[in-house]
């Protein structure tokens, strides 16, 4: 298994990782037919029995598939399925919504050869679809740039509502392969296998809602045609995969000396619970001890919940001093406030040279001193990184990629911009985004986890970089899916703790 759960059908591993604009897939399509010497019609075939082969292997009992065509190379792959499916002796039913005859190139050769095979063409109707076992999406592909209409609308509506088990051919028809909006309507695929490259559409916007699980085809294009291109990614995946080198084995002789000592600040009047949670968060990371500096009425009480944390009670600015001696790594901001013990903890905690974590008020401080290092994780949500940048949630929001580069530019370090689909970046670095997590961490304390949680792995990898964020975002995220596989409505903050461990030690 590939990033995020991803299926990888070649070798191909960097390319399974690594996302791209549609542009930029075509333009790995068309170097791989003029430099490399394969011939277009034959990486049709390649993708027909890549999906093929993922159908049979998901839907073993189907047998009654029906295929959907539309005008273009998306349909040239599907009319190779439907080859595929009569040679096996499926049942199968090919509906064209525009006339083969008119097809060119590829998707003609397709075309004849599904004929020639004995295959015929009918129109398009909502009978065919409630007959089904399988649909086959291979109506508009990658190309679509405006609102699907007329019989196309029409179609996409019925696979809809009849809920038959849809596998979607590249993209799901109706969704932009670049944004993932929705393009007036687009088909609920169970199962999306694309080909050549990753689509960014399919991770972006609605893409998620709309493609199931994904299962990326390589077709055993080399991957020197990487090399040719003159543009990077326009991000890459995070997988279960990458914990291995983040979180080897940890050696027989260890002791807690060897994997830092953090130390989380913050917890103003009413709100201790805020460094509780990301305490606890950075023991079960695994560092080797865990500070927590708070008010001291705070102080008194954490321990009784959670023994294993040391507390020491903050009157001032100054009772940090012994604390920031021995810690490794600060991680600042849960429960923080922004009063002017807040503020003096803050200046006094970026002022003490550690390596840093910055979340939550420690963040809205920021945001009035423009302070910039390379030596620190900043994890804001949409509405603090707009603070950040002098905008708004909503503007992050529309250009999520674009607020991250801001914040790397005018802050420095590695960001974590935290929502749906998180992106960890670093100024000169590819994005990474992390394609788990669901609507039930939408909840109080999410953020001071995954804060304690970074605080964490920093103590032990001990470094403030791309990959540490990124592991941890993708830790904290896989934890809450797990969580949620009894119901998202309910989930707690706390209920991630029990699922760290499994993500923390990947090699078991």
């Amino acid at each position: 298994m590939g990033p995020g759960g991803i299926s990888i059908i070649t070798g191909m591993t960097d390319m399974a990782h690594s996302v791209w604009t549609p542009a930029q897939v075509r333009e790995l399509d068309r170097h791989a037919i003029a430099r490399c010497g394969i011939p277009g019609y034959e990486l049709m075939t390649r993708a027909g029995q890549a999906a093929f082969r993922i159908a049979r292997e998901r839907w073993p009992e189907a047998r009654r598939w029906v295929v959907l065509c539309g005008a273009g190379n998306n349909a040239g792959d599907g009319f190779v399925v439907a080859r595929l499916a009569r040679a096996a002796n499926l049942d199968v039913s090919l509906a064209a919504l525009s006339d083969p005859a008119q097809l060119q190139g590829d998707a003609a050769t397709a075309w004849r050869d599904y004929e020639a095979a004995g295959g015929t063409t009918q129109p398009f109707s909502a009978a065919l679809i409630s007959d089904a076992e399988l649909v086959i999406d291979a109506l508009l592909g990658t190309g679509l740039q405006r609102p699907v209409s007329g019989e196309y609308l029409a179609a996409i509506e019925t696979v809809n509502a009849e809920a038959r088990p849809v596998l979607a051919l590249d993209v799901p028809s109706g969704l932009d392969s670049s944004s993932g909006a929705v393009l007036g309507a687009a088909v609920w695929a169970d199962l999306t296998v694309t080909f050549v490259g990753q689509k960014a559409g399919l991770y972006l916007g609605s893409g998620p809602e709309y493609c199931g699980e994904i299962e990326f085809a390589g077709l055993d294009i080399p991957a020197s045609v990487v090399e040719q291109l003159d543009a990077a990614p326009l991000f890459s995946l995070y997988g279960r995969d990458d914990l291995l080198h983040l979180l080897p084995p940890r050696p027989a002789n260890a002791h807690k000396g060897n994997f830092g000592h953090v130390l989380i600040v913050g917890g103003d009047h009413g709100m201790s619970g805020a460094v509780r949670l990301a305490g606890e968060a950075a023991l079960r990371a695994g560092a080797g001890l865990v500070t927590v500096a708070t008010r001291p009425d705070h102080a008194l009480v954490l321990p009784l919940g959670r023994p294993e944390l040391m507390c020491a009670g903050m009157a001032r600015a100054s009772d940090l001093e012994p604390l920031l001696e021995r810690a490794t790594i600060v991680a600042c901001g849960p429960g923080l406030g922004r009063g002017e013990w807040a503020r003096d903890l803050f200046d006094r905690v970026v002022g003490s040279g550690l390596p840093l974590v910055l979340d939550a008020d420690a963040l809205n401080l920021l945001a009035d001193r423009k302070l910039r290092r390379d030596d620190w994780i900043l994890t804001p949500h949409p509405g603090e990184a707009g603070r950040l940048l002098g905008s708004d949630s909503r503007a992050v929001q529309a250009d999520r990629f674009a607020a991250l580069n801001g914040l790397c530019r005018e802050y420095g370090g590695t960001v974590i911009l935290k929502g749906r689909g998180s992106l960890v970046g670093r100024a000169g670095s590819v994005p990474v985004l992390i394609d788990r997590g669901n609507p039930g961490m939408a909840t109080a304390g999410m953020g001071d986890v995954l804060t304690g949680l970074v605080a964490g792995l920093v103590a032990q990898t001990g470094a403030t970089d791309v990959p540490t964020a990124a592991g941890a975002a993708f830790i904290h995220a896989a934890a809450g899916d797990a969580a949620a596989l009894t119901g998202e409505r309910g989930l707690l903050a706390s209920d991630l703790f029990a699922q760290f461990r499994t993500w923390l030690n990947p090699a078991h």
